[in-house]
């Protein structure tokens, strides 16, 4: 329970700071509080996206992975953030992602600040 808790705060995080850093990624709300309550359903969101779909997407796209030797990573992370965000439009949570390069660089950011943050944080069941 406690590494799904430390997940989900590492996918709140990375999150946050795309939103900070890319303008096209846009969190609104009318206070914080329910900014914030938000950013967590959003992480949640991206991260059954991630435990669900993103393994099945990988596996279909093995070939392309040996081929370009990991770069289509990029590309999965991207669809995996589009995907986020419209779940997040279906679930009428205020989180959008505008357009496929914006979700690249918001991927890319997501997955390094997060890798940083399961270091970070501590990994206990």
């Amino acid at each position: 329970m406690m590494n799904f808790v430390v997940k989900t705060i590492a996918n709140a995080g990375a999150l946050a700071v795309a939103i900070w850093l890319v303008g096209d990624i846009t969190l609104t709300g009318d206070s914080t509080g329910r900014k914030v309550l938000t950013l967590i359903l959003v992480a949640l969101l991206f991260g059954l996206v991630n435990f669900v779909v993103k393994p099945v997407v990988q596996l279909l796209t093995l070939p392309l992975f040996v081929l370009t030797l990991g770069l289509i990573t990029l590309i999965v992370n991207a669809l995996m953030l589009l995907l986020t965000s419209w779940l997040a439009d279906v679930f009428d949570l205020n989180f959008h992602v505008e357009g496929f390069w914006t979700a690249v660089l918001g991927g890319l950011i997501i997955s390094v600040v997060s890798w940083a943050l399961n270091v970070a944080l501590p990994d206990k069941d």
